[in-house]
């Protein structure tokens, strides 16, 4: 006897795996990345890591913007369930709620352009958050919120991709024995950012 797996909400692939997925009744996507995983590449040497948990879509045209709602089991450093837009291997981005090697849960982002650079936002005090990605153009937005209705901006930037992007989401832990991040309410809307700074 087979079984059939789900389908992943808004025509999400997986390009990386992860160490098991599940999408529950009221359309909670949960995604557990499998030990020492991660999407980074490093600034100093270029060593590359491409091994978390990771799916996209494709965005509508023009303008969009790109928001979930994020929980992760965050035990270990690094630990993250993220909201990406990706171009290729040497062009993308991503905005995690993140555990610092402090223990304190934070919004990290990372931009990568050949080589990553990352930075925390601000560290929060609550067990789910909310992030989005916007783009205006050929600029990209992004902002995080406690409670899905006043929007904070982490940072913008352009990828300067040569390809089309895709958007996605997806898990890490990459020091650690692996992460959970259930991700709800998903959308993505052909809506253009009206506010850069207060994130309306």
């Amino acid at each position: 006897m087979t079984t059939t797996e789900p389908a992943l909400p808004l025509a999400l692939e997986w390009v990386t795996a992860p160490a098991s997925w599940s999408l529950d009744g009221d359309d909670v996507l949960t995604v557990t990345a499998a030990p020492r995983t991660d999407l980074f590449t490093d600034p100093l040497d270029g060593t590359r890591r491409q091994d978390a948990a990771l799916a996209l879509t494709v965005p509508p045209e023009g303008d969009w913007q790109w928001s979930a709602r994020v929980r992760a089991g965050l035990r270990d450093a690094w630990d993250a369930g993220a909201l990406l837009v990706h171009a290729d291997d040497d062009h993308w981005a991503k905005l995690t709620f993140e555990q610092a090697p402090d223990g304190t849960p934070a919004v990290f982002s990372v931009v990568t352009r050949g080589r990553s650079d990352d930075a925390v936002a601000a560290p929060v005090a609550v067990d789910a958050l909310w992030l989005r990605i916007s783009r205006t153009g050929e600029r990209f937005a992004f902002h995080s919120s406690e409670d899905g209705e006043k929007w904070s901006l982490v940072r913008q930037f352009t990828l300067g991709a040569p390809v089309p992007v895709r958007v996605g989401l997806g898990a890490q832990s990459p020091v650690g024995e692996g992460c959970r991040a259930a991700f709800d309410a998903l959308r993505l809307t052909p809506t253009p950012l009206a506010h850069l700074f207060d994130g309306r």
